[in-house]
């Protein structure tokens, strides 16, 4: 075709409108598609979710549910009875308070296990959880159900039980620590001396 044709083609092709030049398709994706929203989405919430977990170990997983009347208790091997006794008395002097009142039970979980890593970190031993009996309730003793099931979940929990009268009868948890590392060797040192 000369270039006199071509242009007489070119312009009976633009007086007849509609038409459009073809584009050819290209066999190779050179751009990456973005993903679709909904999957970015729970792509987000599920490294948040991951995230949120290693941070806190504390399973959501079912619960099992306690009388609002019922003392909760629990002791790891290894702990003296006189001392689990001493707890269970309300004996021991109570360094912190945690009042879970009015919480949800997601709120709930993070407080816990936000509260015990500060006592470890301020080197406290005894604890009281105040998270109420639920009664009347449409999930009586939800809460308390939930702290039954978290605090052995927690390696620095060594033991609680529900409180005396005092501090809150069966609404309330004394909860024994762990030692820290610097508590531990100060009480090895303690020791060391007395021997000497």
């Amino acid at each position: 075709m000369s270039d006199n044709e071509s242009d007489l083609f070119k312009a009976a092709m633009g007086e007849m409108g509609g038409v459009k030049r073809i584009r050819p398709e290209r066999r190779v994706d050179l751009k990456k598609e973005a993903p679709e929203k909904a999957s970015l989405k729970a792509r987000r919430e599920a490294a948040t979710a991951m995230t949120e977990q290693e941070l806190n170990p504390l399973s959501g997983e079912f619960v099992e549910q306690v009388d609002p009347r019922d003392p909760i208790e629990f002791k790891r091997d290894g702990v003296q009875n006189g001392v689990y006794r001493n707890l269970r008395l309300g004996k021991y002097t109570v360094d912190a308070r945690l009042d879970l009142h009015n919480h949800s039970v997601d709120r709930a979980r993070k407080a816990l296990f936000e509260f015990v890593r500060d006592c470890l970190d301020a080197d406290i031993r005894c604890a009281l959880i105040t998270h109420g009996k639920g009664e009347g309730r449409q999930n009586p003793a939800l809460l308390k159900s939930c702290i039954n099931h978290w605090l052995p979940q927690l390696e620095e929990v060594l033991a609680f039980h529900s409180a005396q009268k005092q501090h809150g009868g069966m609404g309330a948890t004394y909860v024994l620590l762990r030692k820290s590392d610097k508590k531990k060797l100060e009480t090895l040192e303690r020791h060391q001396k007395r021997l000497k």
